[in-house]
């Protein structure tokens, strides 16, 4: 479709499509992600999400089956649901007009009644491409690097009391 004609489109219908790859708001099936990864408490997972949605400067929601107490968690909304799917459905019809979504879900039902506007991921491959942050500490500078060998020999001597000869 020509630029114009989708422009006219988007004025038309209202519905705007975002052109960037970049998802603004992720949806997670909570249990579903949980149960592909190598996660010892749902709470670890929350933790790891809640700093991937962060570090990609995007929002998200976590939703699970079930009971329990939604919260808030930075960048990142946990919420229950009876039909946890239906919840995931129900967001993502309400944002994709608006802004990138990317559903995680290996669930095929939900991911193939999400939209064609949603980017669909399934939970093995989001979870090889999450990577735990690292803090890397650069190489610590030595003295010993930045002097030539004369004046290493002469602080040397120093060191061990034998004068400044």
């Amino acid at each position: 479709m020509p630029s114009n004609a989708r422009s006219r489109k988007q004025k038309a219908t209202g519905v705007h499509f975002h052109m960037s790859s970049e998802p603004t708001l992720y949806l997670f099936d909570g249990y579903n992600l949980f149960h592909a990864g190598s996660f010892e408490d749902p709470r670890e997972l929350v933790d790891r999400l809640a700093s991937f949605v962060a570090l990609h400067g995007a929002r998200g929601v976590i939703v699970f089956d079930g009971v329990g107490e939604e919260r808030t968690h930075g960048p990142l909304d946990v919420r229950y649901a009876e039909h946890a799917d239906a919840l995931l459905e129900r967001l993502a019809a309400e944002h994709r007009g608006r802004e990138t979504v990317c559903l995680v879900s290996s669930d095929s039902a939900i991911r193939g009644t999400s939209g064609q506007e949603v980017q669909k991921r399934s939970s093995a491959t989001f979870l090889s491409d999450l990577e735990e942050p690292r803090h890397e500490e650069a190489k610590r500078s030595q003295l010993r690097d930045r002097v030539d060998e004369e004046t290493r020999k002469r602080l040397e001597k120093l060191r061990r009391g034998q004068g400044s000869g």
